[in-house]
């Protein structure tokens, strides 16, 4: 039932939805399904998940707006934003390749690491020290809320710094747009 590997060009995505194969071979996606406790899906890429992709890139591009260094903002609130900056540019690239919206809101959530797991899995291909380390800081995003800081006031930060936080998500907005093919804003 849950599917992967190879999902079908952008081009064929112009003359209506296509199923993926099924994951022979995607080891990986099971083993992250099995750990998660997921539902099996079938990956379905449509005109629908690609606007609903594209959307989600944009958004991303607009709240890493947000992470600038002129934006007023403290160290949590920044990096709240950042997590959204993450989870938004990661669902692009999951809704890209078929996952439904519903499925990513019940199994993934507001986990970047997860998110970047099942991204990684499907073909993303963004593996990478820093980045897994800043998506195990970002997870839950929602740590970071200031409403959440007053039951847990201090979520371990791994030592970042915000310099280095935008030049990450930067470069994964980039491999984002680089993977799906969206225009930047």
């Amino acid at each position: 039932m849950n599917s992967l590997v190879p999902t079908p060009s952008r081009q064929t995505l112009r003359t209506g939805p296509v199923i993926s194969a099924p994951d022979i071979g995607n080891a990986v996606l099971v083993r992250l399904r099995k750990a998660h406790r997921a539902e099996p899906t079938q990956l379905l890429r449509t005109r629908e998940g690609r606007n609903l992709s594209r959307a989600r890139y944009r958004r991303a591009e607009e709240f890493m707006s947000s992470l600038a260094p002129e934006a007023p903002q403290d160290w949590h609130n920044f990096l709240y934003h950042a997590g959204i900056v993450a989870q938004l540019a990661l669902s692009s690239h999951l809704l890209d390749v078929g996952f439904s919206d519903v499925w990513c809101a019940r199994h993934i959530g507001l986990n970047v690491a997860r998110s970047l797991a099942y991204a990684n899995a499907t073909g993303f291909d963004y593996a990478g020290a820093e980045i897994k380390r800043l998506a195990d800081v970002l997870s839950p995003y929602s740590k970071w809320n200031r409403r959440s800081l007053a039951d847990d006031p201090q979520p371990n930060d791994a030592g970042f710094t915000t310099e280095e936080v935008r030049i990450l998500l930067r470069a994964m907005l980039g491999h984002v747009r680089n993977v799906t093919g969206h225009d930047p804003l």
